[in-house]
């Protein structure tokens, strides 16, 4: 019986090329000099400081620009609040979404069930959801279902098999 797993992971070594390209823009870039603006990749997060609201707000779109160019999703960062740091700094801190929690895996399962179609089931497998079906067209039919429904993580289909 075909299936294939709906997985949300992070390619941890292009997320990590993002941060050391944005770091090293920052400070060869004019508009950064004198800032003291900081890309530091954590544990699960990236921290991002500057000396005001306006240069962390570009600071922000600098990291992004490298994760798109880097083929990581946006949906991969779940930016915190605005803090005000010492001296008048501003600081955010984004952390790094990755596997599907049990909420997630609910609304995947309900997606699949409202597509419709005969023969196709989902279950919940740890971190990942895996669909089965009769045919390979109704399975394709249901990645495009997904692959169009605006969920908030980054999803991939693996392990299609037939």
């Amino acid at each position: 019986m075909p299936s294939f797993d709906v997985v949300s992971e992070i390619d941890l070594q292009e997320v990590r090329n993002a941060v050391d390209q944005a770091a090293r823009e920052v400070a060869n870039r004019f508009d950064f000099k004198g800032t003291d603006s900081v890309v530091e990749l954590g544990d699960g997060t990236i921290k991002l400081e500057s000396s005001t609201e306006d240069r962390l707000a570009a600071l922000v779109v600098v990291l992004e620009e490298k994760f798109v160019r880097r083929k990581v999703s946006l949906k991969s960062l779940d930016w915190g609040t605005l803090e005000a740091a010492s001296g008048g700094r501003a600081r955010q801190v984004a952390r790094l979404k990755a596997g599907i929690s049990s909420d997630d895996a609910r609304t995947i399962n309900k997606l699949v069930k409202d597509v419709g179609l005969k023969g196709i089931q989902s279950q919940t497998q740890g971190d990942q959801v895996r669909v089965t079906g009769k045919k390979r067209d109704a399975l394709q039919e249901v990645i495009a279902a997904l692959k169009g429904a605006d969920l908030d993580l980054p999803l991939q289909f693996t392990n299609f098999r037939d």
